[in-house]
């Protein structure tokens, strides 16, 4: 039987999430979550000028607006010791060494060997400098940068998103894992932790690639077994340009304020770009059950913000009343089910429904159209108990007294109860008004 897998988010605190890196979270929550296993929420904060405890704070909140709990909270910036460790490990194993060249030295042969048609390879000069070079180098003030040693050759894994993938090692420079100042770059942490932590999938952005034959090498001198890896296609707007080139309104922060519909978001964006419908659900439970790499397409996925929008507003209209109580203010959340269940399809935002609530609870001032058949209606109101079969009733013994149909007998009624011209269906709003506030608004009183 295999085990229940492990699976981590690692965002780093230095901005809130937009939808072009919640939804990498959204796949191994959904993932995690169908397979009974844990979802690691891992803050990658070991940029101690750019990250903040504001921005922190802020991941947390939106990754609860969207429903996405996790399991296990863990903070880089709390576990140098073991990176530290890792360091030494790879220094004593002969696969991360010092390197002295300033950026400008290396950009100069980088440039270099682009003009040869060469491909820009680090070329291993550090690995050829003596003691004594080094010395005199740290003599002179230079502080060593660490590079990661690749094996040549072929690094192959399956891609659970993308099937066999390979990257020629040979290809590529060996990566910097530590800067001059001695602060990490994220490869060595990442793989500590995952190694620590038992991830045993790595879900993320195509993007990642490249970087994925390096991580594999990191994993195995560190003596551990590489996790699985699904590489998911990069969301792109409707200009085919990246979403994380391109933050503004799509930051999370700014779709809670508009009163986006936190399960449209995770609909859309789980959907987007595979073989199942984008529509509206009102649990995130049918996510996870049909989340599967093999459903989702190689080409970049569309994202619209007129799509999602279009989609808060479908998923406002089924969402049941204790799903969307929270969002409610207090008083509107007080007239209960009933109230919710007449209003949600003429609301674009869940927050809209505190205007039907006054609506309903009032003061109102009616609009009044030919007080005289409004009086005849008056004299008219059936006596309560009221139920949704009271409009009916009331309106077609109107309409056999007073010969009326249609706009004719409707449109008073509905400007003096609501003074809308437009609205939920009477037959639902009419009990919830109640008889005396109806009777007040028929005689043109605020009520």
């Amino acid at each position: 039987m295999t085990a229940p897998p492990i699976v981590r988010f690692a965002p780093s605190p230095t901005g809130r999430l937009h939808v072009g890196n919640v939804r990498t979270a959204l796949f191994n929550w959904l993932f995690a979550r169908r397979r009974g296993g844990t979802f690691v929420l891992r803050l990658d904060d070991t940029d101690r000028e750019r990250s903040t405890e504001a921005f922190a704070q802020g991941i947390q909140d939106d990754l609860h607006w969207l429903g996405l709990n996790w399991d296990r909270l863990e903070r880089q910036s709390a576990r140098f010791d073991a990176y530290d460790a890792a360091r030494g490990r790879l220094i004593a194993a002969g696969r991360l060494y010092p390197c002295y060249e300033t950026p400008e030295e290396l950009e100069f042969r980088r440039k270099r060997l682009l003009a040869q048609g060469k491909p820009p390879i680090y070329d291993r000069a550090a690995l050829r400098l003596s003691d004594a070079d080094r010395t005199r180098l740290e003599a002179e003030g230079r502080k060593p940068h660490w590079r990661f040693r690749l094996e040549p050759g072929d690094v192959s894994w399956n891609d659970l998103a993308r099937g066999p993938q390979h990257i020629d090692e040979s290809s590529q420079s060996d990566p910097v894992l530590i800067r001059a100042d001695g602060s990490y770059l994220y490869t060595l942490p990442s793989v500590v932790d995952d190694i620590e932590f038992r991830v045993t999938h790595v879900i993320r952005g195509e993007d990642h690639v490249t970087n994925t034959g390096t991580q594999i090498q990191l994993f195995q001198a560190l003596g551990a077994e590489p996790p699985a890896f699904a590489h998911l296609p990069l969301l792109v707007g409707a200009d085919g340009r990246s979403l994380s080139k391109r933050l503004g309104s799509l930051s999370l922060a700014d779709l809670r304020q508009e009163g986006i519909e936190p399960l449209a978001v995770s609909s859309l964006l789980a959907r987007l770009g595979t073989a199942d419908p984008v529509e509206p659900m009102s649990s995130l439970q049918p996510l996870i059950d049909t989340v599967d790499f093999a459903r989702v397409g190689r080409a970049p996925a569309r994202f619209a913000e007129d799509e999602l929008r279009t989609l808060s507003q479908r998923t406002v209209h089924g969402l049941p009343f204790d799903t969307v109580r929270p969002e409610l203010d207090a008083a509107t959340a007080q007239l209960g089910e009933a109230f919710w269940l007449a209003v949600r399809g003429n609301l674009a935002r869940a927050a809209d429904a505190a205007d039907w609530g006054a609506v309903v609870q009032g003061p109102l001032q009616p609009v009044i159209e030919e007080p005289g058949f409004l009086a005849d209606a008056l004299a008219a109101l059936p006596a309560e108990p009221w139920d949704e079969t009271t409009w009916k009733a009331w309106t077609a013994a109107l309409a056999a007294t007073s010969g009326r149909k249609g706009r004719a007998l409707f449109h008073p009624l509905r400007l003096a109860l609501t003074a809308r011209e437009q609205g939920p269906e009477m037959a639902r709003l009419l009990p919830l008004i109640g008889r005396s506030r109806a009777a007040a608004r028929l005689r043109g009183e605020a009520a």
